[in-house]
């Protein structure tokens, strides 16, 4: 999920969870977020219900300051499977987030994506968000996202060292989620040079011959 984040709506995924997510007094099915319960922090919700809830629900996540949200394992006209997990968006994500809202007339019911900028590829900041429905796309799509943040000439093949080096130093933090995988992301162009030079000089990473004078 490189430009803006995509999800499909319920039923098109039938091993997904489903949850429902209430705030602001509203709540509608959630068949997709991604979420930090250590930090109670909400990254992502892909949403389904009446117009009026869905509208309600993202006008209280996207309040200033913002409200608390909650996560409930289990549809919304079901028996909740599980316990309440309490979460806002976080205050570093405050003034990037986005809303997409569509119809959806055969279910006679309203879909609502709310994310942050930060999971879109042009969005140039330090920390970002990784959102894919493939896990093994992570490796690939974090190096995309590294190399549009630094001026390092960053090879293709260096992907797989780079996650592995991000998740050892917890620059890349796995996030919980239903519906696609996420990950939260922190990018120090200090590091990064010192990790690339280390790694080069001691033979951990070959320098491809079109970095030199080229870019990746």
């Amino acid at each position: 999920m490189l430009d803006s984040p995509t999800t499909s709506p319920p039923g098109d995924d039938q091993t997904t969870q489903l949850y429902t997510i209430t705030a602001g007094g509203f709540s509608a099915t959630c068949d997709a977020f991604a979420s930090d319960p250590e930090e109670n922090q909400l990254w992502f919700v892909s949403m389904v219900g009446a117009q009026t809830s869905l509208k309600a629900i993202w006008a209280a996540l996207l309040n200033s300051p913002p409200s608390p949200a909650f996560l409930i394992k289990g549809a919304a006209d079901d028996v909740h499977e599980g316990g309440y997990e309490r979460c806002e968006i976080p205050e570093s994500s405050i003034g990037t987030w986005k809303t997409k809202l569509a119809r959806l007339p055969q279910a006679g019911a309203w879909h609502a994506m709310v994310y942050t900028q930060m999971a879109e590829l042009s969005f140039e900041r330090d920390a970002f968000l990784l959102l894919t429905p493939d896990k093994d796309e992570a490796p690939a799509l974090h190096w995309r996202f590294l190399n549009q943040r630094t001026e390092l000439p960053l090879h293709r093949s260096w992907a797989g060292w780079l996650w592995e080096q991000g998740l050892e130093n917890e620059a890349i933090r796995p996030l919980k989620s239903e519906g696609l995988h996420a990950w939260s992301c922190y990018h120090d162009p200090d590091q990064l040079e010192m990790e690339l030079s280390a790694a080069v000089r001691y033979g951990a990473l070959a320098l491809p011959r079109e970095l030199n004078g080229a870019a990746a």
